[in-house]
């Protein structure tokens, strides 16, 4: 065939995606009238992810899962917008990592409102701002975002998605790395740059900063000074990059949640986090571990924080396989609340693979 006519193929084929697109939306729309009804939310996690995971299985193109994926990600958010536009609040200002991470989830087609601050996030969902957040949890390097356990020891806002971000830090300013004297960024970043700046700016002072795009906005306006952030919030203000990608580890992801009002439904594969409070007892911890390893769950994440009402008192926040309404993680769950003194599950959600 000429390209010519390789071109006529292709644009015939364009066409009939674009009738088959029409179909699709014409579905999603009859669906949003039955949801209208029912009171069922537009933003189905369980079954947006269960798409993903089928369309992914079947596809036999040379086309890779994660570009399938983006694709897909677009047609199902643009899809949703026929349906409502959803509100999805974020750790702010535009070109943050949290901003990166549910844009990738959510697609184009949905408001993104900036907070200032992780239990600023929480409140918008909490009061019916946003329709759901997105917040940081852990790092693959720094560990737990403690902003993030602490706000969920108040918060009656559920996990319903999780997002793995692989993350590119660069140290961006406008003047020579000799002349750079202060360092803006958000703690996570200077603690996944820590032998970097150590080895190539020792005298440097390092000073934290809600977010790294506020690091980026200061660096912006002042002489001798860098920020540590991602490339795109250099391209937001017009900060050239003096280092590239010099985390410590060349494989640096951030998992994010979503957290919403109502609860995500089965998947088929699923993840639950719950937070507890032993009792002041000897073995505490131990009886509250117990359940599931009885019930042959396993716990893929443990952590402690202080719980800041009482000296010495601490909350566990653990990640296990399974959903909340299978039968056995239901039966392991109801034997924890009885041993403990304090139990609330934060949340089930699509087990996604991390990127």
């Amino acid at each position: 065939m000429t390209l010519e006519e390789l071109r006529g193929a292709i644009d015939g084929i364009d066409d009939r995606i674009l009738d088959l697109l029409r179909e699709r939306a014409e579905l999603v729309e009859k669906v949003g009238q039955v949801k209208d009804k029912s009171g069922d939310p537009y933003y189905a996690p369980e079954r947006e992810e269960a798409l993903l995971r089928r369309l992914a299985a079947a596809n036999r193109s040379r086309l890779p899962e994660s570009s399938l994926r983006a694709i897909y990600r677009e047609i199902v958010s643009s899809m949703r917008a026929l349906e409502q536009t959803i509100k999805v609040a974020y750790l702010g200002p535009r070109s943050t990592f949290s901003h990166q991470a549910a844009a990738r989830h959510f697609g184009n087609a949905v408001e993104l409102l900036p907070e200032r601050t992780i239990a600023d996030v929480f409140e918008a969902v909490e009061r019916g701002r946003a329709h759901y957040g997105v917040v940081p949890i852990e790092n693959s390097q720094e560990g737990a975002v403690n902003a993030t356990l602490d706000r969920f020891m108040d918060s009656e806002a559920r996990i319903c998605a999780q997002i793995f971000l692989p993350v590119e830090l660069n140290l961006l300013g406008r003047g020579p790395l000799d002349q750079v004297r202060k360092v803006y960024s958000h703690p996570q970043p200077f603690g996944q740059c820590r032998r970097w700046l150590a080895e190539h700016m020792p005298g440097a002072e390092c000073i934290e900063v809600s977010s790294t795009a506020r690091a980026a906005e200061m660096a912006a306006a002042e002489e001798n000074t860098a920020a540590l952030a991602g490339g795109l919030a250099g391209e937001e203000f017009g900060l050239p990059i003096l280092a590239r990608a010099i985390q410590d580890s060349a494989s640096n992801v951030t998992r994010f949640f979503v957290i919403g009002r109502q609860p995500a439904r089965p998947s088929g594969r699923d993840k639950t986090s719950v937070m507890f409070a032993v009792k002041d007892q000897p073995g505490a911890l131990a009886k509250a571990l117990a359940p599931f390893e009885k019930s042959g769950i396993s716990l893929t994440r443990i952590e402690s924080r202080p719980s800041k009402r009482q000296a010495w008192e601490y909350y566990f926040f653990a990640d296990f396989a399974g959903h909340a309404e299978d039968a056995k993680v239901a039966a392991a769950l109801g034997e924890l609340s009885g041993v403990c003194a304090f139990t609330r599950i934060l949340g089930s959600y699509p087990d996604t693979a991390a990127s």
